[in-house]
Formats: structure tokens, sequence, C-alpha cells
């Protein structure tokens, strides 16, 4: 009698996370899960909260926490949010190019050759626009609320949606002049009038008006007056659930259509699925799901 193979040991699913501060409200957890149940991928997916000096280190300390004794596979990648999207690129090796004009990222791959940032924070964005919201931004007159990493990564892909004109309002308006001038080129080759501004005096009556500043999150007034909305304005805030809340209150009792960030969320984090895994996964039903785990929890 021969004697018995050894028992392979199993393989361990790789992981991810996503990393920032902070990160306990992050539905991240449970969009990538649905995502890896829908698809059939071994993975699994946690929240790092990183101290605000400390995102290099957390990240790599997340990639050497691989420990197969521990039953902690291979780290094979993670999410960016606030406040280190523009902490990204600097530490990666190579980039796409909507993360190179935007000069940040919210994704990590971790290559064998390095790691390799993507920002799909405007994807996301563009296709909850389009195709849950059913609004089509070609043409249309765009105000963009903040010049954070957020903006960054939306500006590009409107631009390259065709809108007529973009307007980015900031508190700070030499730092809108600052994301403007990194974008003129991108919006001259697409026709795309684009223009930076302050807060006050940024125009009205425009077609979408998107709130990307730290507003929502710190739970700060609307930062921007009713004027910039009309009747039927699109009114997305990027932010979800209760931080959302007082925008699109404001929107809805001034006419326009208010409308979450939890689509853009979903949508982004399909895009990140699909480059870490090579498998696009089907959105709908997923932010169906998360809006009812939401409701569920309010």
């Amino acid at each position: 009698m021969s004697a018995a193979s050894p028992t392979s040991a199993p393989t361990l699913p790789d992981r991810y996370a996503v990393l920032g501060h902070p990160v306990a409200h992050s539905q991240s957890p449970f969009i990538h899960a649905e995502f890896a149940r829908q698809t059939g991928q071994a993975m699994r997916y946690g929240r790092i909260e990183c101290p605000l000096d400390g995102f290099e280190a957390a990240v790599r300390s997340f990639i050497a926490s691989a420990d197969p004794a521990a039953g902690l596979g291979p780290a094979r990648g993670c999410n960016i949010t606030v406040p280190f999207k523009f902490q990204v690129l600097p530490l990666a090796g190579g980039a796409s190019d909507r993360a190179l004009l935007a000069q940040a990222a919210n994704v990590l791959r971790f290559d064998a050759g390095g790691w390799w940032a993507d920002n799909t924070d405007g994807i996301g964005l563009m296709r909850d626009i389009e195709v849950h919201a059913g609004v089509a931004l070609a043409g249309q007159r765009v105000l963009l609320v903040g010049a954070g990493g957020a903006a960054a990564g939306v500006l590009g892909p409107l631009i390259e949606a065709g809108c007529a004109a973009i307007t980015v309002a900031n508190r700070t308006a030499d730092k809108a002049a600052a994301l403007v001038a990194r974008h003129q080129a991108w919006a001259a080759r697409h026709g795309v009038a684009l223009a930076a501004s302050g807060l006050a005096g940024c125009g009205e009556a425009f077609d979408v008006v998107l709130n990307s500043s730290a507003s929502s999150l710190a739970g700060d007034a609307v930062p921007v007056v009713a004027a910039v909305l009309r009747p039927g304005t699109l009114a997305v805030d990027l932010m979800y659930g209760p931080a959302a809340q007082p925008f699109l209150a404001w929107a809805s009792g001034h006419g326009a259509t208010g409308r979450d960030g939890l689509g853009m969320l979903v949508e982004q984090a399909a895009f990140a699925f699909a480059g870490w895994r090579g498998v696009m996964p089907d959105t709908p039903p997923v932010l169906a799901a998360l809006r009812t785990r939401l409701a569920a929890k309010a």
C-alpha cells in the first residue's frame, strides 16, 4: 500500500480593508461581502482606523499582518477614505490615469512589483447619477462644492461626461483654483467651461449641485446659499446616512431633488472590486440591500 499523500493546507481568503479617520461608520465591509458572495470570491474585508499621522504605517502594518498560523491570509489591497486620499500616490509604484489627474486615490492594490493606485470615486458618482438617478450629465451646468480629495476624484470624470460648465466652489478659493488649474487642459480637450470660486457668489440656478465638502460629516450648515438651486436641480451629497439628511432636507425644501452618496459608494466599490478580483459585480441588488440595512438601523 502506498503512503498517503500529505494533506495540503487550506488556502486562506485574501484580505482587504478600508482605511480612514473616522471609519467606524463605513458600510464598505457589507458592500464587499455582498460582492464576494455574489461572485464567489474568497476574500475578507475589514475596517482600519488610522491615526491622523499614521496612514503609511497603517498600510504597511496591514500588509505585514498576514499570519497563516492565525488564519490571516495575504493582504491584497485596500480602500482609502478621508482624510488620506492625497497621501496615496507618493507611496504607489504605479497609478491609473484618473488617479494621476486627481492627484488623489481611494484604492490601492498590492501587486508583486509594488503598490498600484486608482481613483474610482468619479466613475462611481457618474454611474450613480446617470444610471441610478437617470440624469444625463452632458450639457449640464454643475456646481461642485469642495476642493478636497472627493472633489479631486470626481472632477475629471465630470469633465469627461461632457458637462457644459463646471464651477468648483470652496471656502478657500485658492484651493479651488489649484484644482481647476490642474484640470484645465482636460476641460479644454472636452469642451467644458471650468471655473473656480469661493462659496459666496459662485453662481445661481445650476442643473446639478454636488456637495463634496466636509460640511455634512462635520455637522455644519450647508455651505452655499439656496440661489444655487432651481426647481428640479439634482442636489447630491456625497455623504450618506444621517450625515446627509440636513443637506437633503435643504435641497427638497427649495424645490430640488435630493440624493445621498450611497449609490456612489456602491458603484465606486464595484470598480475597486473589479480592479482587485477581475470580475464586475451587479450593483443594483447590493444598493437595494444596503438601503434596507440602513433604514432598519434608523
